[in-house]
């Protein structure tokens, strides 16, 4: 008969298997973060009012799409001082919330959020960017009523089916949108210079959409 060792004689003990993530979960953060970090192949999920939500395989038009928002995002924060331009970045809000938001912009000196000793971003960044492909996008539901109770002061949602685009202000703690002038044009209220030609952006046109953050020579 072989000699078996048992766990008190070898002192080894299996480590526990993590569970996977999985959509519609309810979790805590911690144990929503503990799950996600032991998934790694996993590039996007969030904790949205405590239930987990799980990112769809992405196509050429919304990778399209965000790759138009990043480009302005960044062309704005590379010129603008103590401003900076996050794509996907892990956003800890509270107890129940921790999303990944496609893009935000945020200060860096004097701003709401802070970037914690694991490398996260904690508290609401100044604005927030979502492309969501519908209305139907929770996006546009769980998650503004997140942004707007964390404090974010701007949220800006492309919904690209429906080919049309909503940027809100936070206004004695509810969001109204930004008013475009007569060309189409909005302007941040949080970020000056951060112009968007939302005509272009609808139209697909990103040469559009950069110029507009450039002043008339």
């Amino acid at each position: 008969m072989g000699h078996v060792q048992t766990v008190e004689a070898t002192g080894y003990r299996p480590m526990p298997r993590v569970p996977a993530l999985e959509t519609g979960d309810r979790l805590s953060r911690a144990e929503f973060q503990r799950r996600y970090e032991a998934m790694p192949h996993i590039k996007k999920a969030e904790l949205v009012e405590g239930v987990v939500y799980m990112a769809s395989p992405v196509g050429a038009k919304r990778a399209r799409a965000h790759t138009i928002v990043a480009g302005w995002a960044l062309a704005y924060a590379a010129a603008a001082a103590g401003v900076e331009a996050l794509d996907n970045a892990t956003v800890i809000l509270d107890a129940d919330n921790e999303v990944q938001p496609d893009m935000v912009l945020r200060r860096t000196v004097g701003g709401a959020s802070r970037v914690n000793a694991r490398g996260y971003l904690e508290g609401a960044p100044e604005l927030v960017i979502e492309v969501a492909v519908s209305s139907a996008s929770y996006d546009l539901h769980d998650k503004r009523r997140v942004y707007r109770r964390s404090g974010v002061q701007e949220y800006m949602v492309w919904r690209i089916d429906d080919a049309a685009l909503d940027w809100w202000k936070l206004e004695d703690g509810e969001y109204r949108p930004l008013a475009p002038d007569g060309s189409e044009i909005l302007r941040s209220e949080v970020f000056p210079g951060l112009i968007l030609n939302s005509a272009a952006l609808l139209a697909v046109d990103p040469a559009a959409v950069l110029a507009a953050l450039r002043p008339a020579p």
